[in-house]
This record gives C-alpha cells, structure tokens and sequence, in this order.
C-alpha cells in the first residue's frame, strides 16, 4: 500500500480534532464544518429537500418564477429592509427638505433587498395559474434568536382559484410530501441525527426533553392530520392554560395579539402534541394583502405552527377585490401610487387567489431537529456576523 499526501498540509494545527466539538465551536469554523459526521447529515438533507421542492411543485403543473431579488417595495410593511444604494453614505445628496435625493441612486429610487416573493408571484399566478417562487430573501430584524437570519430562503407558491381551504391543503401535503421524501432518500443521515439528538437530551432535565425521538417525531406527523383552530379559537385555549394561570408566558394572551413563539409552542407542544394550523387572525396585526373576512374584524390568514421551531409557514387567501385593497392600503399607510403595479393586476382581471410562505431552513431545522437556525445554514448571516 502506498500513500500520497496531495496538497500542503499543517494538520497539527487543523482546529478540527478527533473528538466531540460543540456546535457553537463549529460555527466559528464555519467553513470546515462542513467535514463533521453532524454538517455531512444536515447538509445532505438540505440538498434532498431542495430538490424535492421542485419536483413537487413540476409535479403539480406549477411555474416556476424567479422574482427578483432587488425590490422597491415593502411586501410585508414592516420596514425591516436592508438597502441597495451606490449613493456616498457618508455624503449623500438631499433634496431640499433634508432627505436624501435618490434620483442619481444606480436605480433612480430608493431600492431595498427583498423580503418576500409574493407581490411578484401573484402577478404570475394571473397567467399561468400557479407558481412558486424559491429563492433568498432578507429581514433587517436585529433578532438573535435561534429561529432568525438575515438572510434566508423561502419557497412562495401562489394559486389562482386557490381559497383559504385549498391554500390549507396544500401546505399541509407539501410539508408532508418534504418529510416523506427526505425519510426515503437520507434514512442514515435522518437517523444519526436521531442518535445524536437523544444524546444531547441525556443531559437535559426530564421536562426539557422531547418526547418523541426525531425519526417518531418525522413518522408521527407524517400519519396524522394537522390540527386545525381560529386565532379565537388558539387565544381560548392560552387563556384556559394551566400555564397561563401559574403565569408561566413572558408575554400577555388576549385577543389581538401577534401569537410570541412561546404561545405557539404550547399549542403545539404541549396541547395538541402536533403541527397545528392557525386561522381568521385579526386584520390589525395581519398584512395589507389578506382578504378581509366577513366579520370585518379578522382575515383569511393561516399560519402552520410544527413542534420545536413555532411558526414555518405563514399565508393567506389574498385580497382580490379591488375597492377592499384600496381601502386597507389607504388604513394601512401605504401609498397607492407606489404599487400601482400590483392594484393593476385586480383592475385588468382577477381571481380569487392565496399562497403561503415556507421558511426552507425552518423546514430543515424540523427534519434534521438542529435546535439552532444557524446550523442548517452554510454560512449564517444574523445581527453582527457575517463571516465567511
């Protein structure tokens, strides 16, 4: 047997040894976890996940659409916009009330990176009947949590003839079509994670463990319904809850609340013991874009909350008719000129139509059960780290 050693090597100081290195080790070598057992598994799982987003969706007749990255428009009103500018920071030109000019800006506007698809991908589900989006996106939310980057991927179908009911549908077989493919085709990575999660709870107290393995968590979902309740319907059983009465949240449950991720464990984690799907929230904390309901008070929203991670899909049936839109930009604050555009498409022929968002490294943070968001990413991109 004869040996050669290609490439220079300095392997007394390679920083990954033979033994067991903690995560947050790893992600400061970012770049050679990759070589790890643990990165080998969860990336791989990537790979096949990504691949089966599109194969579900080509299966289904859906479009694909590349949206673009650079937008000047705010799809979900919050502001948390990263910008696009070739205007000198330190010296920008400004009009002459103070605020900056962006008519020498690269794109003759201000411009932002995009925070979702979807304005677009309702444009395309006018033609083509339905497509997804599946493509980067970016939050400026300074949130160190780990279920939150700054920069992250999300896959955005958009049906036309699609209701809140259909959109439901979809979402829970496309989940479960996700888990399915990934069981069948990375069975050995799925269950050395498995192994590796159950010895990472060994140290935990009883009541922090989970209480199904990751494989029994992957099966149980996928032979069982979601769970199905209103936003009123989830406040009730909150304020019902032996934790809400031993004041065990951090945060106050009444109706009109955005649901903390606190809220929508317990839903999941501990009454329903299973993903549950979330409906009718109230327009006032719900984007501009969701079809008001009759009551005039809540909105065709859903939201699929999944054990461990919280929210990892959120959409709703869109608001297709014309003077409604109108006026919730008009409460709302958002200036109709800008997104002529997008009022254009119920003007000049609409449907009935919905779509949701899936978080992809939520979607393989459930999979692969990495409790940290950072981990299911190549290179994460969160407030105050961009290496790599």
């Amino acid at each position: 047997i004869s040996l050669e050693i290609l490439g220079d090597s300095d392997a007394e100081k390679y920083p990954l040894q033979p033994k067991k290195h903690s995560l947050e080790f790893l992600r400061e070598k970012a770049h050679l976890r990759f070589r790890t057992n643990t990165f080998g598994s969860v990336f791989r799982i990537r790979h096949s996940l990504a691949f089966a987003i599109h194969q579900f969706f080509n299966d289904k007749g859906f479009v694909y659409l590349h949206t673009p990255i650079i937008t000047s428009s705010d799809a979900e009103g919050a502001g948390e916009m990263f910008r696009v500018t070739t205007l000198p920071f330190d010296n920008p030109p400004r009009n002459e009330d103070g605020s900056v000019n962006f008519k020498n800006d690269f794109f003759g506007k201000s411009t932002n990176l995009t925070v979702s698809g979807q304005l677009e991908g309702e444009l395309g589900a006018m033609a083509f009947s339905e497509v997804y989006t599946f493509g980067p996106t970016f939050r400026a939310e300074n949130s160190n949590t780990t279920r939150h980057l700054a920069e992250f991927w999300m896959i955005e179908p958009e049906m036309a003839f699609h209701d809140i009911e259909d959109n439901m549908n979809l979402a829970e077989s496309f989940i479960k079509y996700l888990i399915r493919y990934a069981m069948e085709h990375n069975r050995e990575d799925i269950e050395f994670l498995d192994q590796r999660l159950a010895e990472e709870e060994k140290s935990l107290p009883q009541d922090k463990r989970s209480e199904l393995g990751l494989v029994e968590k992957l099966e149980f979902v996928l032979n069982n319904a979601f769970e199905r309740i209103t936003y009123t319907e989830a406040i009730d059983i909150l304020v019902a809850s032996p934790a809400y009465k031993k004041k065990k949240f951090q945060y106050d449950v009444k109706w009109g609340i955005d649901l903390q991720s606190e809220h929508e464990r317990y839903l999941v984690e501990k009454h329903f013991k299973k993903p549950v799907i979330v409906t009718g929230y109230p327009a006032a904390i719900k984007a501009f874009y969701m079809r008001m309901n009759e009551d005039g008070k809540t909105v065709a929203a859903m939201d699929i909350l999944a054990p461990g991670i919280g929210e990892i899909v959120g959409g709703s049936q869109r608001e297709e008719r014309l003077d409604r839109l109108e006026q919730r930009m008009k409460d709302m604050h958002i200036p109709a000129e800008d997104m002529s555009w997008y009022l254009d498409t119920r003007r000049f022929g609409t449907v009935p139509h919905a779509g949701f968002g899936l978080g992809f490294e939520r979607m393989v943070q459930f999979v692969t059960g990495m409790t940290n968001i950072r981990d299911v990413i190549a290179f994460a991109r969160t407030p105050n780290n961009c290496e790599f």
